[in-house]
């Protein structure tokens, strides 16, 4: 083991004076560490595809050369393609850990955010049933963060007693040491919250493993404090926060390289390598989320007298599948969390139906947004309904590594846009659309009525990646088209529910209501438009939009931000694809809302039945 851990320093150093950037001190002082915990764990590089398996979870992702080197040790990789291909463009072997590389579970380097990772990871193995260990490496200087908090509490109400979390706790952070940075008594913060704290010389084999083998023994969440220090055995790098994130310099690399034993020409064979070949060796194994393996009821209908919310379609939906699938050894399990919204976001009926499967997270939306990607790409469908604004502006950077980890979880969103008028622009979510668009792999959902809701939220459990649900909170009218049982839900596609030549609507969602309405007011005026409702907004559909060139306008209506929804959506797709409107107009949210009925909101945004109207009549006469 320690002349693993000298191989892996002269590799991990080689690899960051490669490339002139990286992290070499956070690495040497975790290579002990990392070693110990890979030789230990049941993850092999014939495994590490498997669901059956330990999980390992690298939180502070920037020692990324250190873990490459202890997996090379390993033979999930090989060094060679590492240490020449190391932050190199299109290499797996990336400057902060990624799922790419075969032996990482989730690809990190937002500090704070494993432990919730691995929390995610252990519900998934007692879900399916596996008894198996979460392992979680951390730094001591994101001890202070609030995400942290939050996942250790999770971890001990849900009694994860076979996650194991490892701090390299070696004092020393980007801008001196830890506890100048920001104090705190980290002993204290994780005892404050159920976990058992131990302590262990982080360089000394023997004890890490004596440690690591009391932490499996202990009937709480452990953690271990593994003394170390900065930069150990790496000359000028030791007990100094200068190298934290800098390559050492050639003079320094090959002073550390002679004290370490290593072939001291083995920098200048990287280099002239990395010259001459452009095109990455390695680029990694393909991550794909898992297709659930689910059985399906019949669907529930909703006929045109019923009026009734969106959100209590998808429970419906939620509560069913939950029932046919619970606890079935050839089904994927279903994972439901909830950060104290059961009753508002349809949620509580599943909660009785599959007890063992809804996960209450309290009022910690950072933690459950990781925790809930962690838990779908370890194998489960992984449901997490919540507020627009809580579940979405709040953790916007947790979905978004959930789609870098193409973990394949599912959000549902109630009270998204102006549908929660009376609550005030605080909680008024009228950006949904255009932050999921800004990731590239999400697909957001938005439909219009209950029987959509319910081919919809289907179509979504079968299915597999990141998807976003998002409803509003008010009963609303059946569109007669859906309960037609000739409609068959299709991603992708905008359904043309009215057709004329005078102009073309393009709604979002339940704004679809307000559409249909005015295009029937306005054909009382011998004014005929065609009406599509939109409920795939990241998706352009080329035929509709085709047809709708042909008409004398374009409009589209949301009641989302004017500037980063549909509007934007429609006119890029007809620019990008040579179509010509003649004339184009979009109605959205100019502005933060004010508090009222959401009727009232909508009716000053100018989104109403008469100011749809009175936007048509203004455009034909102009």
């Amino acid at each position: 083991m320690e002349q693993a851990a000298t191989r892996a320093r002269i590799n991990a150093l080689t690899m960051i004076q490669g490339a002139n950037s990286g992290h070499p001190a956070g690495a040497f002082s975790s290579i002990e560490i990392l070693l110990t915990i890979y030789a230990l764990a049941n993850l092999t590089p014939e495994n590490a595809n498997d669901f059956n398996r330990d999980n390992i979870i690298i939180s502070h992702g920037h020692v990324s050369a250190g873990a490459y080197a202890v997996l090379a040790e390993f033979g999930f990789i090989d060094i060679n393609g590492a240490v020449k291909n190391f932050r190199r463009c299109h290499s797996a072997f990336q400057g902060h850990v990624v799922r790419e590389v075969p032996g990482i579970d989730w690809s990190t380097g937002n500090l704070g955010q494993g432990l919730s990772a691995g929390v995610g990871y252990a519900l998934a193995q007692r879900a399916r049933n596996y008894d198996g260990r979460v392992y979680v490496f951390m730094g001591d200087g994101a001890q202070t963060k609030g995400q942290l908090a939050e996942a250790r509490r999770v971890a001990v109400k849900e009694n994860l007693k076979n996650i194991t979390a490892l701090i390299d706790f070696n004092e020393h952070q980007i801008c001196g040491e830890i506890f100048d940075v920001m104090p705190c008594n980290i002993k204290a913060l994780w005892e404050a919250d159920g976990w058992e704290y131990l302590e262990c010389d982080g360089h000394d084999f023997k004890d890490l493993f004596k440690t690591i083998f009391k932490a499996h023994k202990s009937e709480k969440p452990c953690v271990i404090a593994c003394k170390t220090i900065m930069g150990k055995f790496g000359g000028v790098m030791e007990n100094t926060s200068e190298y934290h994130g800098k390559a050492p310099g050639e003079k320094n690399y090959y002073d550390i390289i002679k004290m370490l034993g290593g072939d001291e020409n083995l920098l200048n064979q990287v280099l002239e390598w990395r010259n001459k070949n452009l095109t990455p060796e390695y680029k990694g194994r393909d991550i794909k989320p898992i297709t659930p393996v689910l059985k399906f009821g019949e669907r529930f209908k909703y006929s045109p007298d019923t009026k009734t919310d969106n959100r209590s379609a998808f429970g419906k939906v939620l509560t069913q599948t939950g029932e046919l699938n619970y606890q079935q050894p050839d089904k994927t399990p279903i994972l439901v969390f909830d950060c104290d919204l059961a009753p508002s976001v349809m949620t509580a009926n599943f909660k009785k139906s599959c007890p063992k499967n809804f996960i209450q997270c309290g009022i910690q939306e950072h933690s459950t947004a990781t925790i809930s990607g962690a838990a779908a790409a370890g194998g489960t469908l992984s449901i997490w309904a919540d507020f627009g604004m809580f579940g979405l502006d709040e953790v916007y950077n947790q979905h978004r590594l959930s789609d870098i980890n193409n973990a394949g979880n599912k959000v549902v969103l109630t009270h998204v846009g102006l549908d929660v008028g009376e609550d005030g622009s605080t909680h008024q979510c009228i950006d949904y659309v255009g932050l999921i668009r800004n990731m590239f792999g999400w697909k957001i959902l938005v439909p219009a009525d209950p029987n959509q809701t319910d081919q919809i939220t289907r179509w979504m459990f079968k299915n597999p990646g990141c998807m976003c649900l998002a409803m509003g909170r008010s009963k609303i009218d059946v569109i007669p088209e859906f309960y037609d049982d000739a409609y068959e839900f299709e991603y992708g596609k905008a359904v043309k529910l009215r057709s004329g030549l005078d102009g073309a609507i393009f709604a979002l969602g339940y704004m679809t209501q307000t559409a249909l309405k005015a295009a029937d007011e306005l054909a009382k005026q011998n004014i005929f438009v065609s009406v599509y409702c939109v409920s795939c907004p990241l998706e352009i559909d080329l035929n509709a939009l085709s047809d709708a060139v042909n008409t004398k306008f374009i409009m589209t209506l949301e009641d989302h931000n004017v500037n980063t929804g549909l509007a934007s959506i429609i006119a890029n797709g007809l620019v990008r694809n040579n179509l010509h409107a003649k004339k184009f107009k979009a109605l959205g949210v100019n502005d933060y809302g004010l508090s009222g009925s959401s009727n009232e909101v909508r009716k000053c945004m100018g989104l109403s039945v008469e100011g749809v109207i009175e936007n048509v009549n203004e455009l034909l006469r102009g």
